[in-house]
């Protein structure tokens, strides 16, 4: 059962009342994280640096929100690495077919000049 889910017994014919502070505890990390990333966007000089921050950012981020909102941080090992390195790999093919997708075109601009 998850972390944040109510154990308590309830007696009969009583709702139970509801545990909503792991979620305030999720808004304030991600309100966190947003805020961190409007930091860097707008305050660092546009470079690769400032983007690979905001990209960090935004990977842990989303990472966050699949632990907490899928469950995916209550699931077996097993399951987390089954699925993070599979998405690993396909960030290492973006970066890999943007690298040589723009060494393609400066080749193809070199040779007509």
């Amino acid at each position: 059962m998850a972390n944040h889910a109510n154990t308590e017994p309830v007696p009969a014919g009583e709702i139970p009342k509801p545990n909503v502070g792991w979620i305030w505890k999720t808004f304030f990390v991600l309100v966190g994280i947003t805020a961190l990333e409007f930091v860097f966007v707008f305050l660092m000089d546009p470079g690769t640096l400032r983007n690979s921050i905001f990209i960090v950012l935004t990977i842990f981020k989303a990472f966050f929100i699949v632990a907490e909102f899928m469950h995916l941080k209550h699931e077996v090992k097993a399951l987390i690495w089954t699925i993070l390195i599979p998405m690993a790999l396909l960030v290492w093919l973006l970066i890999a077919l943007v690298s040589e997708g723009t060494y393609g075109g400066q080749a193809i601009q070199n040779a007509f000049n």
